[in-house]
């Protein structure tokens, strides 16, 4: 199955897939409002804003699987992103990204080794899967990577639509 046909759901309850982004870089990231690296979503914000206009999206995908960091309901979620951080990019209902519940795209994008050549189980909330135009995964950044970080930038330029 390609990333493409997964079913997913937005925040707000529509249906939707990472078909609607064919042709767009997209940087998947599972995200939490109760998190210390919450912060993030300022650095997400901005990479939607550097590059939203050149085919670039972020796309959160709020989970509750670490901590209980992200017990909200998807109104919580969605007031609690636009009123802290401004938040404009897309995002998911919550999904589990580890264990039995894992949800399959979760299940295709941890197959992706990082860096440091380690693929396998989300670590922690702000795990980012850069997805290049035509559906592969093209990098894997751990939760403490920054949104601004030169690998990531690097990363999204690099696979940016022509």
């Amino acid at each position: 199955m390609s990333l493409y046909d997964i079913p997913l759901t937005t925040l707000a309850g529509a249906p939707t897939s990472l078909g609607d982004y064919k042709g767009k870089t997209v940087l998947v990231v599972n995200v939490a409002s109760k998190c210390g690296l919450t912060p993030q979503y300022e650095g997400l914000e901005n990479l939607q804003k550097q590059y939203g206009a050149r085919g670039f999206t972020v796309l959160g995908a709020p989970c509750n699987q670490f901590g209980g960091q992200e017990p909200g309901t998807a109104d919580e979620i969605s007031t609690f992103c636009s009123t802290t951080y401004g938040v404009t990019f897309p995002m998911l209902d919550k999904l589990e990204v580890n264990g039995e519940g894992r949800h399959p795209l979760y299940s295709e994008l941890t197959l992706t080794p990082d860096a440091d050549g380690e693929a396998g189980d989300i670590q922690w909330n702000f795990e980012k899967f850069l997805v290049t135009p035509e559906g592969t995964v093209a990098a894997r950044f751990r939760p403490r990577t920054e949104p601004e970080s030169t690998e990531i930038v690097t990363a999204i330029e690099s696979h940016l639509p022509a």
